[in-house]
């Protein structure tokens, strides 16, 4: 059961991955072609702007569920790394618990939001409706609870093949 596990959460992992990049990957394309079309074309066009800023936020949260998974977020640990192991583990606890607070929080409140916009229309993509531009917060939340779920029961999975790609270019170099 837990190798199954992890192999689903090593499949979210990748997908995140993914999303965040060619998320990126449209940003790097969007702005742009907005500045080209303005400048160069002499067309304004009125999508770009909020396109990339829309792809900026699912970069930004589901990049950060990865990004927890692989352990790539920033952490202060002067006062833990000097506390006895016991109750180092105890902090690490804690820490994991206040971090499935802080997800519960946005994968319930921003799905609230998403509804409660899901009527509204941008203005700059009239066909694009406010509530979806919201979805990336909660869909972050959920995918880094269960990464964070997964670290509180499994331990920290930052190693996995699947995480350390620099590992599996060291080995493919070897052969």
């Amino acid at each position: 059961m837990k190798n199954l596990l992890l192999r689903i959460n090593d499949r979210l992992y990748m997908t995140c991955i993914w999303v965040a990049g060619l998320s990126v990957l449209g940003v790097a394309l969007i702005i742009p072609w907005g500045i080209f079309a303005r400048y160069v074309l002499g067309t304004g066009a009125s999508w770009p702007e909020p396109t990339a800023i829309l792809l900026m936020l699912i970069f930004t949260f589901i990049g950060a569920a990865a990004s927890y998974r692989a352990g790539a977020h920033m952490s202060v640990a002067v006062v833990t790394d000097r506390l006895p192991q016991r109750q180092r583990h105890i902090a690490g606890i804690v820490a994991q618990l206040l971090m499935a607070t802080i997800c519960l929080f946005m994968t319930v409140w921003g799905t609230k939001l998403c509804l409660s916009t899901w009527n509204q229309f941008m203005s700059a993509i009239p066909t694009l409706r406010v509530g979806i531009t919201y979805m990336p917060i909660p869909i972050g939340g959920l995918l880094t609870l269960v990464f964070v779920l997964e670290k509180l029961l499994l331990g920290d999975q930052s190693q996995r093949r699947v995480v350390r790609f620099d590992l599996v270019e060291e080995n493919e170099g070897a052969a």
